[in-house]
């Protein structure tokens, strides 16, 4: 038997997805095909100056522009080693920050929540549940009054560059942010109550779970270390020796750690960091936990609820937003310039994308030009992980009608949040 879903749609890009399968229901080939030509993105960089560089890598995405831009400046300053203000750190992380709310409102609510109702038309979904809806954009509307305020603009913000900002906000604007976070939390509360009435597909497997780590805090602007499994490496070592390309699958250099498949995204910086939510968060997800009668020792087996964890990071990041902006409050929205010493280098850095660990990874020659560039996005990372997925779940839906079984696997698909623009780039 073939199966074939020329496109899957609801994700961030476009891709399509092949198997086949013998009658005795036996898996012989499956794959995630992406639908996109390849940008070569990284070779547009060659040759260009470091202050160019980042606005041309934030193009990766339009979805998640800040993390590629920021993750991006973080590599060129590690490479020409400057350090950065107590002010800017907060104020990069406040952008993060918005960038999980808005990315996880979207997707959790528009895109993967209609699939566990059966609702293929938006129009129905918003006439099912019309006050999710208006609460789903209220959620993302803060986020996005954050980046026009800090970034000046929605999509691709201008304020960002090497050694600081362009321009800092202004104190009465972020005070404004401030008042509407508890709007912004009983608005998320409201979709929270719905997506713990989900009746979650049964799904039960071992994944191999990677994220940034700290044992301070939650871990999504930069550390030193990333945890996988049990095991905890620097992110020196586990991009250079541990994560192995396969550049054989063009468009998209799929990624394995040690030659085995894992996930990334808002289900992983749980199972590895959930000691360390805000108060709010951290309440709402044992509640979860007491209410689906979940073991504790297996609430990270089941990919399905990869769609909960979101919402969970959705008020963690609010709750994150509220301590920053009292932070940035309490300093002086003043800073002087870094100045750019131009030499020959090289620097890497991670930060936490909504969908996983991005890593950038920047050589620059003594002209202060690109010499090599490599992005490794969360996506092409944990497709090896999608892909043994569905294989595992074949079995269990292979005996459905096609209609029934096509829906199945794009449910899955959706539910790991997939940005093929990103793995594409």
């Amino acid at each position: 038997m073939k199966i074939s879903i020329p496109h899957i749609h609801k994700i961030e890009g476009d891709a399509g997805f092949w198997a086949e399968v013998t009658k005795e229901g036996k898996v012989e080939g499956l794959k995630i095909q992406s639908l996109l030509g390849l940008r070569q993105i990284e070779g547009i960089l060659v040759g260009r100056k470091v202050e160019e560089a980042p606005v041309v890598i934030s193009r990766i995405c339009g979805i998640c522009p800040v993390v590629h831009i920021l993750n991006a400046i973080s590599a060129f300053e590690n490479a020409l080693s400057i350090k950065v203000s107590p002010l800017t750190v907060s104020l990069r992380k406040l952008m993060l920050a918005f960038q999980m709310i808005q990315s996880h409102a979207l997707h959790l609510f528009f895109m993967s929540f209609p699939d566990f109702f059966n609702i293929e038309n938006d129009l129905d979904l918003l006439k099912k549940f019309p006050r999710e809806a208006k609460a789903a954009m209220k959620v993302r509307d803060y986020a996005l009054d954050i980046t026009k305020i800090v970034g000046t603009r929605v999509v691709h913000p201008l304020t960002f560059k090497i050694g600081g900002f362009r321009k800092l906000p202004e104190k009465e604007k972020l005070q404004k942010l401030l008042k509407d976070s508890d709007s912004a939390i009983e608005n998320a509360l409201i979709l929270g109550k719905t997506l713990k009435k989900i009746s979650y597909p049964k799904f039960e497997r071992k994944i191999n779970f990677a994220s940034l780590y700290s044992e301070k805090e939650y871990s999504f602007y930069q550390a030193n270390l990333v945890k996988i499994k049990e095991e905890k490496v620097t992110i020196g070592d586990f991009y250079s020796n541990k994560m192995i390309e396969d550049l054989k699958t063009p468009p998209v250099k799929k990624v394995k750690f040690r030659g085995e498949s894992y996930m990334l995204g808002a289900i992983a910086r749980l199972k590895n960091n959930n000691s360390l939510l805000n108060p709010k968060a951290k309440e709402i997800l044992e509640e979860f936990i007491k209410e689906q009668g979940i073991d504790k020792e297996k609430m990270f087996d089941n990919i399905f609820y990869n769609l909960f964890y979101q919402f969970v990071e959705v008020l963690h990041f609010i709750e994150e937003t509220q301590k920053i902006i009292k932070e940035v409050s309490a300093m002086d929205l003043k800073e002087n310039p870094k100045e750019i010493k131009i030499k020959k280098g090289t620097g890497l850095s991670a930060m936490e994308a909504p969908r996983g660990t991005l890593f950038d990874y920047v050589e620059i020659d003594e002209k202060g030009r690109v010499f090599s560039c490599n992005i490794i996005t969360p996506s092409a990372q944990f497709l090896n992980n999608l892909e043994e997925d569905i294989k595992f779940y074949l079995p269990e839906i292979i005996k459905m009608s096609e209609k029934e079984r096509i829906r199945k696997i794009r449910s899955l698909v959706r539910v790991y949040d997939p940005c093929i623009s990103c793995a594409t780039h």
